[in-house]
């Protein structure tokens, strides 16, 4: 089997909590609040081990990107409780990992109206979410439209051209998966050189860049 990464959407109700089994994971607030052990979550949290998350008085809304080796693939990440709502958006099986150490990306990725990515790679896979405005996403030979909510799957070396909304700002929610030499740097490759020099209209905003355990080992280890 290979690794998977996966999206759920958790709704909580005020005062309902969920825990979450130990796995590299980076979780986002749509809507509302939340603590994670206690702690405020702010715009997003990352971390590897088993937690508890519970919402603010007013609940929460989170969209929970979770990174399983072979040996935990199989395993339902749905949460569930009372006053927990919760399902899986997409699940991608990830068959071009590197296979030393890893790297895991969480960021924000916005465009003005009519903005849009010439056609590039990356250096890794990843799940994307958007959370306002619209994309048109063309790669694999054909074209598909996004709205707020839509999620959708990059494999990392297949070439994609990415456009914008012409009205409005664009914005999703991203994580990949990287080789973790890359820590700190950039993971696009354009595929046309003509591409490289033109001014880009995206904008970032990085979350988290961490390095993740593989098969039991810490982070960093030899």
């Amino acid at each position: 089997m290979h690794p998977v990464l996966r999206l759920y959407e958790d709704t909580l109700s005020d005062g309902a909590s969920m825990a979450l089994q130990a796995l590299p994971r980076m979780i986002f607030i749509v809507h509302g609040a939340a603590t994670i052990d206690g702690e405020a979550c702010g715009a997003a949290w990352h971390g590897e081990g088993a937690a508890v998350l519970a919402s603010g008085r007013e609940g929460v809304t989170c969209w929970r990107w979770e990174f399983a080796e072979a040996s935990d693939a199989g395993r339902d990440g749905v949460a569930t409780g009372p006053g927990v709502a919760s399902r899986e958006k997409i699940s991608a099986r990830l068959e071009n990992l590197p296979a030393d150490e890893l790297l895991l990306r969480g960021d924000s990725v916005a465009f003005p109206p009519g903005g849009c990515a010439y056609l590039h790679r990356h250096q890794g896979p990843g799940i994307r979410c958007l959370i306002e405005g619209g994309i048109r996403i063309d790669t694999h030979g054909r074209s598909t439209s996004y709205g707020p909510g839509g999620a959708w799957f990059e494999s990392g070396p297949e070439p994609v051209f990415a456009q914008g909304a012409a009205d409005r700002t664009t914005r999703f929610i991203r994580v990949m998966i990287l080789p973790r030499a890359l820590i700190g740097k950039s993971s696009i490759q354009y595929v046309n050189d003509e591409d490289r020099a033109k001014p880009k209209s995206q904008r970032y905003e990085v979350f988290v860049d961490a390095p993740i355990a593989r098969n039991g080992s810490a982070p960093g280890a030899a």
